[in-house]
């Protein structure tokens, strides 16, 4: 499997706040599955609107804080979370971009569309499935698609399945590189 690089401007980012190899691998990986989650989303509905760039800068940014945080890349805690925004508007990102380095791991089903994107690549990447965060994009979809819950929840289902079926190959490839 082919995993997709990151954007430059987002390895230039990382490389100036000195971004752990297993952290840039990390992202890599989340963006990589946001990059195929987003081309399934428009091929199976075509008629959903959001911000596509935002997602995949999300993606590729939502754990940002870690490389300040250092700690956090191998223990539990959320004041990466506190600090990522700030990293990124200092390195120039809006704040239509930052915050998914604040809202990755606190989602609510309130939360724009975008948001709950990110966190499910956040998710998936490793195989791990979330129903409550899943149920949240269906109903998402099928209301802005104007769909039946039950018809775009059998597709999704199959989508995520798709994703994390990488899980293991992920897992392996991100621990090649030191924390």
């Amino acid at each position: 499997m082919q995993i997709q690089n990151l954007p430059e401007s987002i390895q230039a980012i990382l490389a100036k706040h000195a971004a752990p190899p297993r952290l840039v691998a990390h992202l890599t990986i989340v963006h990589d599955v946001a990059v195929r989650l987003t081309a399934r989303l428009q091929h199976h509905w075509p008629l959903l609107t959001y911000d596509r760039q935002a997602v995949l800068i999300g993606a590729a940014t939502h754990d940002i804080g870690k490389a300040i945080v250092r700690e956090e890349l191998t223990g539990p805690g959320s004041r990466h979370e506190e600090i990522g925004p700030q990293l990124l508007r200092e390195s120039g990102l809006p704040e239509s971009y930052a915050r998914f380095a604040r809202t990755h791991n606190q989602w609510s089903q309130e939360s724009p569309l975008e948001d709950l994107l990110v966190a499910f690549a956040d998710t998936i990447w490793k195989g791990k499935r979330n129903t409550e965060l899943e149920e949240a994009l269906v109903k998402r979809i099928a209301s802005q698609c104007q769909q039946e819950v039950w018809s775009v929840y059998m597709q999704f289902d199959e989508i995520a399945e798709e994703l994390a079926k990488d899980a293991h190959h992920h897992l392996l490839w991100q621990g090649t590189y030191a924390p």
